[in-house]
């Protein structure tokens, strides 16, 4: 019987920054807009928080159940390493869907976005199948795509729309950049689990790629999300905000470039995930102090 702490681990709290950035980001271009409610922000969060644990717990449940976890070098896997049963995992994935409809239904009541129900019904499509059913897209190398579509556009411009019933400039160029920072993140997890991956024919986009362009397309997603939102200064200087996070960037793309130990990547998600998060504050500052002053 796992005990709470490995559920907690088996979240994957690494990887929570990925759902809260795009709902800050979309929060404050909605305010730029000239439209914030608190209410479904606050909800739009519950629905990207509880989408990505299930989707880890899914992800857990799938690898563990195909083996594809059983050597690997890394934080705790539940069904791998055998510390819980796979039907509970796969029940625990199922709960936090279950509860990311919920919440998702009250913030398309309050916002009145109707055709997000199908849009809902294709995340929880994408969450599952990214490593279920026969034929996961994650083996084939679509992953990285899943992630840049739902943890990038999807989630921010869904949390824009739910406040200000448009989109901007702003929305697009932060559902881009965080969306690149969140691909990021899985290609540090992928290039770590290269060699395991390939023994058990998880064809992912690093595994295609190869070992050495993978690290490198690691950097190019950084530098391209944080010059990205440079294209917005005319109408919001402060966005140059952002560019405090260079110095933050280096250690992390130094690590992928240089590490030739699996173990020494282990890092890296962490640190990723605290430039998208960083990031997302940045930008929405930045945001925010140009429609004020």
């Amino acid at each position: 019987m796992a005990t709470a702490a490995q559920w907690l681990e088996g979240a994957r709290p690494r990887t929570l920054p990925m759902a809260f950035a795009p709902v800050i980001i979309g929060s404050a271009a909605a305010f730029g807009l000239g439209s914030f409610k608190p209410v479904n922000a606050v909800l739009a969060v519950l629905v990207s928080v509880l989408l990505q644990v299930g989707v880890n717990y899914a992800n857990d449940y799938s690898d563990g159940i195909r083996g594809t976890d059983d050597e690997r070098v890394g934080p705790l896997r539940l069904t791998g390493s055998g510390v819980a049963r796979p039907g509970q995992v796969k029940a625990a994935a199922f709960i936090c869907f279950g509860l990311a409809v919920l919440a998702g239904l009250a913030l398309i009541v309050l916002s009145q976005a109707w055709l997000l129900l199908l849009v809902g019904v294709g995340c929880i499509a994408a969450a599952w199948g990214y490593t279920g059913g026969k034929n996961p897209y994650g083996y084939l190398g679509l992953g990285d795509l899943f992630v840049f579509v739902f943890f990038g556009l999807v989630a921010t411009l869904g949390t824009t729309f739910t406040q200000a019933d448009r989109l901007g400039a702003a929305a697009w160029i932060g559902a881009i950049s965080t969306g690149l920072i969140a691909m990021a993140l899985l290609m540090a997890n992928n290039v770590r689990d290269i060699p395991t991956d390939s023994a058990v024919g998880k064809r992912t986009l690093a595994v295609r790629l190869g070992d050495t362009p993978a690290r490198i397309s690691y950097v190019m997603m950084l530098a391209a999300a944080i010059l990205l939102p440079l294209s917005l200064t005319p109408d919001y200087p402060w966005v140059l905000l952002v560019l405090l996070l260079v110095p933050a960037c280096l250690m992390p793309s130094r690590l992928m470039l240089k590490g030739s130990k699996r173990e020494s990547l282990i890092p890296v998600l962490k640190q990723t995930g605290l430039i998208n998060l960083g990031f997302s504050i940045l930008f929405a500052t930045g945001i925010v102090v140009s429609v004020l002053t």
